[in-house]
């Protein structure tokens, strides 16, 4: 985990110099009782995930709570302002911008339960430990950096520890009676992360990815290409109308499918050696097409640009597939 660290960081270098792709919206109603809480790059920002909110008999579900306050708040305004309390918490993975905000939402409802996958524990010893202590090392050896800030704001999200953590772990997939809302829940253990969960809901025919679909790339930093691919596939199986992503706008099934061929021929073009990075990226915004807007293509050329050669090729491509 600690070689991803490095990945990471340069990723997000290219974040906060990206132009604004998604700029932080109020909810918008994508069905009946389910509202969408879109994520966003920003410049001089690191990302918020997109966040929904399901209506159920006895309050409101939270998929995923943001990385920075501004976006949580946003979520407990909501909630205050229907007059409904929030009863559960779904995270779909543990990167901070799913589920630092999950303190602030249980600080104001702590009888809130949190289902998630228990890989934000390992996380916590592995991944973001390290990730903390670099950030640390920054701060102390650049103290007149303006990225401090950004930097002692990661620091303090992870430090928030436990509360971040699930108090329902899901360990399986199946069905969950949440706030009185049937939800079908699931589990893949070698993705997008080492722990992604993703939610179906029969009511609305809406099923909530997580980071398993993100524009406007597949973000590979924690990822296991092979294992991913496979996912995809069994998304493909339920029968949703609508699909939201991680990040990036709420897709129909022919949007998923174009992301999921997509998502295959970045992976084989990847594993042939005669492919240079520049044809693999520039494939892979000709096959999304409308689905990337003209910044969201130059910000997915240059993040493939690097992840090409640094996560989907060698052994880079299998080191997060052998713990898993």
């Amino acid at each position: 985990m600690a070689r991803s660290i490095r990945h990471w960081t340069r990723v997000l270098a290219l974040m906060l110099v990206a132009p604004v792709i998604a700029a932080a919206q109020s909810f918008e109603t994508i069905a009946p009782d389910l509202h969408l809480l879109r994520g966003a790059f920003v410049p001089g920002q690191q990302p918020d995930g997109n966040s929904v909110m399901l209506l159920g008999p006895r309050g409101w579900i939270v998929v995923d709570t943001g990385r920075h306050a501004g976006h949580t708040q946003a979520i407990l305004r909501h909630a205050a302002e229907s007059g409904l309390s929030i009863s559960d918490i779904v995270n779909t993975h543990w990167h901070l911008d799913h589920v630092s905000g999950n303190a602030l939402v249980r600080r104001a409802y702590p009888r809130a339960e949190v289902h998630a996958s228990r890989a934000i524990v390992d996380a916590m010893n592995g991944f973001l430990a390290n990730y903390r202590r670099q950030l640390a090392d920054m701060a102390a050896g650049h103290p007149d950096s303006p990225e401090l800030p950004n930097w002692l704001a990661e620091m303090a999200r992870i430090d928030q520890g436990a509360l971040l953590h699930p108090t329902i772990p899901i360990i399986e997939n199946g069905r969950r009676r949440l706030s009185g809302r049937d939800l079908d829940i699931h589990l893949t253990t070698a993705a997008a992360t080492d722990g992604d969960v993703w939610v179906y809901d029969s009511a609305s025919r809406t099923l909530i990815a997580g980071d398993l679909v993100t524009l406007p790339v597949p973000f590979l930093d924690t990822a296991c290409p092979a294992g991913w691919r496979k996912a995809l596939d069994a998304l493909d199986d339920a029968p949703f109308m609508r699909l939201v992503p991680g990040h990036g706008a709420v897709m129909d099934r022919k949007d998923f499918r174009r992301y999921r061929i997509a998502f295959g021929h970045l992976v084989d073009c990847a594993g042939r050696s005669r492919s240079d990075a520049a044809e693999c990226s520039e494939r892979w915004v000709r096959d999304l097409g409308s689905l990337l807007s003209p910044d969201e293509q130059k910000q997915a050329l240059d993040l493939l640009g690097y992840y090409v050669d640094q996560r989907l090729r060698g052994a880079a491509s299998t080191a997060d597939c052998r713990t898993r």
